[in-house]
């Protein structure tokens, strides 16, 4: 980090913002350039990048405990608990952790040591573990889904500090519940990509159904993933850091185009309010939410489900479960399998005894 940068929080039009200054210098210049997010404003004369904890740590700022643990535990938390949770957030962004991870990583274990706040971290052991999750996770009855991250988040947690008294091999996680996903049929689908008259938001639900993209794959995408000669997407770092590529209909190439002569994109395909950043999640899923509302669509529907409903219409066209494994970056085949259990074509196929009658 060059010592004479300057670096001031600020807002932007309603958003923090961390503001960066520096004399002119090349290598400052390329290092700022690598960094996601980071936008040069011309009419301020400087670069700025999201006000988070990720830029605040990289930028030697301070960060608000609220982005460590969340908010009202501070006060609350076990002897030592701050210190150890900064030390755990720093070892995972050194292995690379998404920030999403980091930050539910983060919350958990914030919670989890709220839960003792008279005793030291490393007194915790195994019967709290166990009050924990009896006293409070199920007497709140929050879901199997959040029940894994805090299993995952400890084991983590308590594998990166010294004089943990916590048997590891004995915190066990909730029995598995198969959840079959939810899919919405070809012609809902058409009623919700349809329904969209702005092209940039056609484009983009058009593109999350027609890859079996996730929504920060989407995000993610750049100009250059797109290699339309091939018929190809590119995903970079997807989920588990893996590239990978999705077939590219004419269909969606064409769309992409139109899409393309309109907004202009400079670096990633669909960009957010400023230069050079990626849309907003949160934005992308309201344009899910007023999609389905115009459809006329009463299911509860979210971006995973045109996935899902991706990869359930590929197998039921007859496509081999090894290629959809492939292109939906699936690490096992028991994830594939899951949608042979939606999938229609077969079990539309047999006949109920109720007709013989």
């Amino acid at each position: 980090m060059e010592k004479n940068w300057q670096i001031t929080p600020i807002t932007i039009e309603g958003k923090k913002r961390i503001e960066i200054r520096f004399p002119y210098h090349q290598g400052s210049i390329r290092e700022i350039k690598s960094w996601k997010g980071a936008v040069w404003d011309a009419s301020l004369h400087c670069w700025h990048v999201t006000d988070n904890a990720y830029f605040r740590e990289l930028l030697g700022l301070a960060i608000p405990m609220k982005d460590y643990i969340g908010k009202g535990l501070a006060d609350k938390m076990a002897i030592g608990g701050i210190e150890k949770i900064k030390e755990f957030t720093r070892f995972l962004r050194s292995k690379n952790y998404s920030e999403q991870t980091v930050k539910t990583y983060t919350e958990a274990i914030g919670i989890f040591l709220s839960y003792f706040p008279t005793k030291k971290v490393e007194e915790i052991g195994n019967t709290d573990v166990i009050d924990f999750n009896n006293d409070y996770i199920k007497a709140k009855k929050y879901s199997l889904s959040f029940q894994n991250q805090v299993v995952n988040a400890l084991k983590l947690f308590y594998q990166s500090i010294q004089d943990a008294r916590i048997d590891l091999d004995k915190v066990h996680r909730p029995r598995k519940v198969r959840v079959l996903p939810n899919v919405l049929s070809k012609e809902e689908v058409k009623l919700l990509l349809g329904s969209l008259m702005n092209t940039k938001h056609r484009a983009m639900l058009s593109l999350i159904y027609s890859c079996g993209l996730r929504c920060g794959e989407l995000l993610n995408i750049q100009i250059g993933d797109i290699a339309s000669d091939r018929n190809l997407l590119l995903i970079k770092q997807a989920k588990g850091f893996k590239d990978r590529i999705a077939p590219l209909s004419n269909k969606t190439i064409q769309l992409l185009r139109e899409y393309y002569q309109a907004y202009r994109p400079k670096k990633f395909l669909f960009e957010g309010q400023y230069p050079n950043t990626p849309y907003d999640a949160r934005s992308l899923q309201q344009v899910m939410k007023k999609a389905l509302q115009k459809a006329g669509i009463k299911k509860p529907a979210t971006l995973h489900w045109l996935g899902h409903s991706y990869a359930t219409h590929l197998l039921e066209a007859g496509t081999d479960l090894r290629y959809i494994q492939e292109i939906l970056g699936h690490k096992s085949s028991r994830t594939t399998e899951i949608y042979t259990h939606v999938s229609t074509r077969s079990i539309q196929n047999i006949n109920t005894p109720f007709d013989d009658l």
